[in-house]
């Protein structure tokens, strides 16, 4: 009836959240954000796995004690089923506070293979 199956873009995802945490455990702060950012980007079509790197984004602002980026992504988090409702999600946003939450942005083009084939689904 229904296919639980995780789908690539799923499962690219959760490569790039496994990326976070393995840096992060090594104290790899930039290593980190950047995995990050890559989950977040490649999160941005379905609002489940957004709102699942928002929330790793906010809890790793807490942890690296960064009042701004918690900050940022405690709107974010707000702001993403809005986004997702009304259709204007930023493609390409690395979804940091230090960027306009708005702002579209250049997606990788390893990303963009990824997406892509979520897209012709």
């Amino acid at each position: 009836m229904f296919d639980h199956r995780p789908t690539p873009l799923a499962n690219a995802v959760a490569l790039e959240l496994e990326r976070y945490r393995a840096s992060a455990a090594m104290g790899d702060t930039g290593a980190a954000w950047w995995a990050l950012e890559r989950a977040h980007i490649l999160s941005q079509p379905e609002l489940a796995l957004h709102l699942r790197v928002h929330l790793a984004m906010l809890t790793y602002a807490v942890r690296t004690l960064d009042p701004v980026e918690a900050i940022g992504q405690a709107v974010r988090l707000l702001l993403a089923p809005i986004g997702d409702l009304v259709g204007r999600t930023p493609a390409g946003n690395t979804g940091r506070a230090r960027v306009s939450a708005f702002a579209p942005m250049p997606v990788p083009a390893d990303l963009r293979s990824i997406i892509d084939t979520r897209d012709k689904l």
